[in-house]
């Protein structure tokens, strides 16, 4: 052999021995169910048996359809907080933290069957098209909504979109026989967090807070600056019903009650060092004396707040022991347009104290435990309230507080149920107050837009009794007028019926100051605010019933 034949032998055996492999591989496929080639692109469990199924399974199936199903149950393993965000449900989420979405600029109600308009935002798309409160509407588009049971969910889904589109509505107006037709050009609708900013009194002012936003912040200090041109030396901030939202906003509203350097909370978590945030030293409010209130319902950043008040003697708490929300989550995007909020830390309030209720129990339980407050009379008697001793912390001036899941008040206010009866009970659970009010709103619209504020419905509406006027409306809606329901309720019922007329017509300006009279919990705050008391001189244990434990 020569030395050319010498060289190609090994290359000659090597090819054929590849073509044996292939042959044989070849033969193989046709004796058996072949799942090869799947594996090399499988990383772990899950996706291997998602990638078995995608490519191997006896009919088509829609996996992108299987996983958006599973992630759900998959997160329920973790945490009650940690959430996936489906692409389709992204720009709510988003809408809610910016404070914007797109719109007509509206605020209604679907009442009989019939979409009412309550408010028409000022300098929005439908005020500057000339849309009304009391306007129906009844079509949008082709699509008509009066009459059919709409919902709305449906309704918002019509008249939402997205900038600069139009939308035709139908509308029917009172002392019009024909139905009038605009077209709206759609725009941003700013989402407000502050509900509502006014005086109590000469030297209080109040502020009811009902979200935090991106643009919380901002709102909070035009109203904070109000309130201190009319002179306010004491501020009730009401963070009731407010379950929290955006972490940077409530940083940024405590700063300008801290001196430098105070502590507003710390975060830390197994994969996350711990984080402190410091007051930079703005303090703007430092001489305004702060009263906090919350109820079982304030969570995350309404707690953040209310701890970091309390554990550094800067703010009275007032109402009833808060949620317990605290976790930290941040929100990862996914190459979908998905989102996953993952918890990553706790928070802790300045004095070391844990936010974060138990969810040891499982995530449905978690959210449960609210009812179970109820049950177990928390909402009522203080002394229902235990804490475990070993969960006992100090604020700076050495005041003793409890950790183990939510704020605990300063200063406890039951649940008011001296109001209630049978005849209280039939009328809210068919939500006549509320229909009651906008249709006499509707009706006396022309007069009742002379009054300029709350004080003047009040005298007004007493005036024309429209208590009893109410009492035949429930009577003509199937509700027999009952004396005894009437003595024990009426002035729940009255003040309620006058402060939702003023709302129909003047906005929560017309509402909060009316509620007020038969709002415990804020008449508590008022007469708490006029005693003068040194924060420091204020202690748990004397507001409230605690029966330590040993854990």
């Amino acid at each position: 052999m020569n030395k050319k034949t010498i060289i190609y032998i090994p290359l000659i055996i090597a090819v054929s021995v590849a073509a044996g492999i292939l042959i044989g591989n070849l033969l193989n496929r046709n004796s058996q169910y072949s799942f090869g080639g799947m594996y090399p692109a499988a990383t772990n469990k899950i996706s291997t048996i998602l990638n078995l199924i995608d490519n191997g399974y006896v009919d088509s199936v829609n996996t992108k359809s299987i996983v958006e199903q599973t992630i759900p149950e998959m997160l329920k393993n973790l945490d009650p907080h940690t959430t996936y965000i489906p692409a389709k449900n992204m720009v709510k989420v988003q809408e809610e933290m910016t404070g914007n979405f797109s719109g007509i600029g509206v605020q209604f109600s679907v009442m009989e069957d019939t979409v009412r308009v309550i408010e028409v935002i000022a300098g929005g798309p439908s005020s500057k098209i000339g849309l009304m409160p009391g306007d129906r509407i009844v079509r949008v588009n082709d699509s008509i909504i009066a009459g059919i049971n709409v919902k709305n969910a449906t309704v918002l889904s019509l008249l939402k979109g997205k900038k600069n589109t139009k939308v035709i509505v139908g509308i029917i107006r009172k002392d019009y026989d024909d139905e009038l037709e605009f077209e709206i050009t759609r725009g941003e609708i700013p989402l407000y967090s502050v509900d509502v900013s006014y005086m109590i009194d000469e030297e209080t002012g109040f502020i009811k807070i009902s979200r935090f936003a991106n643009k919380t912040y901002n709102e909070f200090m035009d109203r904070m600056a109000l309130l201190d041109d009319y002179g306010a030396k004491k501020v009730i901030i009401d963070l009731r019903q407010n379950t929290g939202g955006s972490l940077v906003a409530v940083l940024q509203m405590v700063d300008e009650f801290l001196e430098k350097g105070e502590l507003i909370l710390y975060t830390e978590g197994v994969n996350q060092p711990r984080r402190t945030y410091d007051a930079s030293g703005k303090n703007s409010w430092r001489n305004m004396k702060v009263f906090v209130l919350i109820d079982e319902f304030s969570a995350s950043a309404s707690e953040i707040f209310a701890g970091a008040m309390q554990d550094n003697d800067r703010g009275i708490v007032i109402g009833r022991r808060s949620f317990g929300k605290g976790l930290v989550q941040e929100q990862i995007p996914l190459m979908d347009g998905s989102a996953l909020r993952l918890t990553v830390a706790r928070f802790y309030t300045p004095s070391g104290r844990c936010i974060q209720s138990s969810y040891a129990d499982g995530n449905d339980e978690y959210y449960e435990h609210i009812y179970e407050r109820f049950q177990n009379m928390e909402q009522l008697v203080a002394d229902s309230i235990h804490f475990i001793d070993s969960l006992k912390y100090e604020t700076k001036g050495g005041r003793i507080v409890y950790g183990g899941g939510g704020i605990m008040p300063d200063f406890f206010v039951p649940v008011d149920t001296t109001g209630n009866s049978e005849y209280f009970t039939k009328i809210y659970r068919k939500g006549l107050i509320y229909t009651f009010a906008y249709s006499y709103a509707d009706d006396h619209r022309n007069e009742l837009s002379t009054l300029a504020n709350a004080e003047e419905f009040d005298r007004y509406l007493d005036k024309k009794d429209a208590l009893s006027d109410f009492v035949e409306y429930a009577s003509e809606k199937g509700i027999a007028k009952d004396s005894k329901g009437l003595k024990v309720s009426g002035n729940i019922i009255n003040t309620q019926l006058k402060a939702y007329i003023a709302r129909n017509i003047i906005g929560e300006e017309g509402f909060y100051p009316i509620i007020k009279k038969i709002d415990k919990t804020l008449l508590r705050a008022i007469e708490i605010s006029k005693q003068n008391l040194l924060v420091e001189n204020i202690n748990i244990n004397d507001s409230i019933s605690v029966s330590p434990q040993i854990q």
